[in-house]
């Protein structure tokens, strides 16, 4: 185990842990109301809830990534799609398993992992640490700053949706999470107009590892891409 990167990636949202260029990004699945009332806590559901219980050893989860800006000299870097694969091996209870992670390819590879006895989805952390560390070099600001900003949104501020979404030509129940964590930012005007970054995640616990897709989006006031980064769940993969 690295724990530099784990602690870096699990601590990200300040949270109690559970435990411890390639293929296109497929678009986030549509989504539409579904009939669930008393929604959850953002929190609980991103971060507290064992999403590995329903992944059998022996499986490899997939994710597609991509990452794009169309702000003048690209301080983001070109546009990037690539992989996130876990890879799964039994754990020490019947709850968790052991994860080796393959976060992108080739000269884009970012070291995560391994994680061991782990109840929850590392890769939701994995992307929040990466999506971190590039955009607080970007705005030339303290990441720990960031970090606390999206850490009370999403305990706090996130809206919490029951919806139905596409999986595997049927539909299942979903939660959809949404937050805004810079609308009312007092430093906002040093975000080089990002402070309307948004950020959407759809979970559903009828689909292995919960997760169906993180998005982060920003745009200009004429609509211009200031950033969009998504991660999808790969449903011709595993």
């Amino acid at each position: 185990m690295k724990p530099v990167v784990i602690a870096a990636a699990l601590s990200l949202l300040g949270l109690p842990v559970l435990a411890q260029q390639g293929t296109p990004a497929a678009d986030a699945p549509a989504v539409t109301k579904a009939n669930t009332t008393n929604p959850p806590n953002a929190a609980d559901v991103l971060f507290e809830h064992p999403q590995m219980k329903n992944v059998a050893p022996g499986t490899t989860l997939s994710y597609a990534y991509l990452r794009r800006s169309g702000i003048e000299k690209a301080p983001f870097g070109p546009p990037l799609q690539d992989q996130i694969r876990l890879k799964i091996e039994p754990g020490s209870a019947e709850d968790n398993r052991n994860i080796r992670v393959e976060m992108f390819s080739g000269m884009n590879r970012f070291p995560a992992g391994p994680f061991e006895a782990m109840p929850g989805n590392p890769v939701m952390t994995l992307f929040l640490e990466h999506h971190l560390q590039k955009l607080s070099g970007v705005l030339k600001s303290n990441p720990r700053y960031i970090k606390t900003a999206i850490r009370k949104a999403l305990r706090d501020k996130a809206v919490v949706t029951p919806v139905q979404v596409d999986f595997k030509g049927r539909q299942v129940e979903a939660w959809r999470i949404e937050a805004e964590p810079f609308l009312d930012d007092p430093n906002k005007e040093r975000m080089r107009g990002m402070s309307n970054l948004k950020y959407t995640f759809v979970t559903s616990t009828s689909v292995p590892g919960e997760l169906l897709s993180i998005e982060v989006q920003s745009k200009d006031g004429q609509g211009g891409e200031l950033l969009e980064e998504r991660l999808s769940y790969d449903q011709n993969a595993g």
